[in-house]
């Protein structure tokens, strides 16, 4: 009968650690859980943003090509007005004095 009765404890004994091995594992399991969740939430913060990025360097540089296309434009525009007033032409200044 003692050996039952001793027999009886120690297999709740045994089952109590088992049971607190398991919480011990389940909430490192947690733990572990809630950190992937939180690096894969980064991780896809961190994709947008560079989506983000990525497209406001496509559209600063179709501003540049754009904006170099307008200055050609000037700089012709300007060019032929300067070679059409007489204000910018070269003078010879020997061929006067003669």
């Amino acid at each position: 009968h003692l050996s039952r009765i001793l027999s009886s404890k120690a297999e709740r004994a045994h089952s109590t650690m088992m049971n607190a091995d398991m919480d011990a594992v389940e909430a490192e399991n947690q733990v572990e859980l809630e950190e992937k969740t939180r690096l894969i939430n980064q991780v896809l913060e961190l994709q947008h943003t560079l989506e983000d990025l990525s497209a406001r360097v496509d559209a600063v540089k179709e501003e540049n090509l754009k904006l170099k296309s307008e200055n050609q434009v000037l700089g012709q525009y300007i060019e032929n007005l300067m070679s059409a007033s007489s204000v910018f032409q070269t003078t010879d200044t020997k061929s006067k004095r003669k």
